[in-house]
């Protein structure tokens, strides 16, 4: 039996972070093997493209360039690190996966749809997530946490329209597919927050813990 693969996303300070926080103890607290991983990035040459992506910089990143450079990374990510973890049973919490695309290289940058659906087919398959925990939180509340971070990336920067679209494309991502993207209200109290997490992995477990 193969290990479950889960991502987290969700827009600039929903709060990633501290989900994956609670996810590490409740897996440890059940002595199942995962791994924490990231994207853009995950790998060696994975996080040199990251560095490439989410640098600012004076020169404008064309969209398709973008587009392109995140595949690239998970290509890399999936082939090196994802799948031969699943292979042995370990489970993988990704802070963004395929959803991510889809959200702020497709709703958010204008990106053509049926593009991002012939990459996805090419470079993920049916490497899915078996579950995608979109933390959501109002714009305004997710970009009061942003400006608290020391360190800010191109995509911290962008405008508060920008992000708005981020927050619709993830809800929209997660009315397409309600088996698999679960919302998750991130602008309650961290109890509630970590109530709804708890109870999605709940639900994934006990479809894996019966064919162990």
């Amino acid at each position: 039996m193969g290990g479950k693969f889960i991502s987290l996303e969700g827009g600039e300070g929903s709060g990633k972070t501290t989900a994956i926080h609670c996810i590490r103890q409740w897996l440890d607290a059940r002595n199942i093997p995962y791994i924490i991983t990231r994207e853009p990035g995950g790998t060696p040459l994975a996080e040199e493209i990251r560095q490439l992506i989410l640098s600012p910089r004076d020169e404008t990143v064309n969209n398709t360039t973008e587009l392109l450079l995140v595949f690239a990374a998970r290509a890399q990510h999936l082939a090196e690190k994802i799948q031969p973890a699943l292979e042995k049973g370990t489970w993988v919490i990704s802070d963004r996966f395929l959803d991510s695309s889809y959200v702020y290289q497709g709703k958010a940058r204008g990106g053509d749809t049926e593009i991002l659906n012939q990459l996805a087919d090419w470079v993920v398959g049916d490497s899915k997530p078996d579950a995608t925990l979109v933390l959501d939180v109002p714009v305004e509340l997710g970009q009061e946490r942003v400006v608290q971070r020391q360190h800010q990336d191109r995509l911290d920067k962008e405008s508060l329209a920008f992000h708005q679209k981020v927050r619709d494309g993830f809800l929209e991502r997660a009315q397409a597919e309600p088996g698999r993207v679960k919302v998750i209200d991130a602008s309650l109290s961290l109890d509630l927050v970590q109530q709804q997490i708890e109870h999605q992995l709940s639900q994934l477990y006990s479809t894996w813990s019966g064919n162990v």
